[in-house]
């Protein structure tokens, strides 16, 4: 059958993105492993399936470039919301489901704004044994699992954050026994200014770096918090250059009222036959 798709991005992170409200689509992890191929198929970071809702305006289902259900996607979550609004299915301010949660976004323009879960298991120091190294690395779930750590800690100086092997590192941290049995996506930063964080991401579910990543861009901005004194907001910078917003309140150790901003775009829409 042929199916109507749109490719789209979110500060990088690029998606298909299929309306399945008429439930034509009945495996998403196999289509996923067939459209997001780069160089069999659509080319993509992960599937998006906009589906019917009885608590929301729809829900979304994410699955990773690999096929595996993802955890939440804050960019594929604000691409949906823009979809969503421009194609008459919801509102300019609407909510949808994911995962049993109810996500409240905002579009504007090319800019969408979306309210995510609270970050749950901060841990700031998780002590790791990489390649003879003892390396501080922290932790937080902001909807999925995520590994934070500073890039100069890896190679011992300032200076090669662009030369850094992500995918080496990343996937040495993503598998570690010490995040067994979920595995975490793992980001590494480095300071860009007041309140501001480069970040490259290794990717789980994708098992590569990508270009942004939403849940990883909170995380930071999380840990830049607990740790090294960030205000909100904060402003993320990832490999793609299309900088992303992070907001929040703290309170009695808490944090709260998580919004990630950002640009979402229509790349193109098109047809495939699967």
């Amino acid at each position: 059958m042929k199916i109507k798709f749109a490719k789209m991005t979110g500060a990088g992170n690029d998606f298909v993105v299929i309306d399945n409200r008429s439930g034509k689509v009945k495996n998403g992890s196999r289509l996923a492993r067939r459209v997001c191929a780069r160089r069999w198929g659509i080319g993509a970071d992960g599937l998006l399936l906009l589906e019917k809702s009885r608590r929301a305006a729809y829900r979304m289902m994410y699955y990773n470039s690999d096929g595996s259900y993802g955890g939440m996607c804050g960019n594929g979550g604000r691409c949906i919301a823009w979809y969503a609004f421009k194609k008459g299915i919801a509102p300019r301010e609407h909510s949808f489901e994911a995962l049993g949660h109810i996500y409240a976004a905002k579009v504007t323009d090319k800019q969408v704004a979306l309210r995510m879960k609270d970050p749950k298991d901060l841990k700031p120091s998780v002590k790791l044994n990489l390649r003879g190294k003892r390396v501080d690395v922290a932790f937080v779930d902001t909807g999925s699992p995520h590994a934070v750590v500073l890039a100069k800690k890896l190679t011992g100086r300032a200076g090669t954050f662009t030369r850094l092997d992500v995918t080496d590192w990343g996937r040495l941290i993503r598998y570690h026994r010490s995040f067994y049995p979920r595995g975490t996506n793992v980001n590494f930063v480095e300071a860009a200014g007041r309140n501001s964080l480069r970040i490259r991401t290794y990717e789980r579910g994708v098992e590569d770096e990508t270009l942004a990543c939403g849940t990883g861009s909170i995380a930071s901005a999380i840990v830049a918090c607990e740790l090294w004194g960030y205000k909100s907001p904060v402003t993320v910078i990832p490999r793609s250059k299309k900088n992303l917003i992070v907001r929040f309140t703290r309170a009695s150790g808490r944090f709260q009222n998580v919004e990630l901003s950002g640009p979402a775009e229509l790349i193109f829409e098109a047809f495939i036959e699967v």
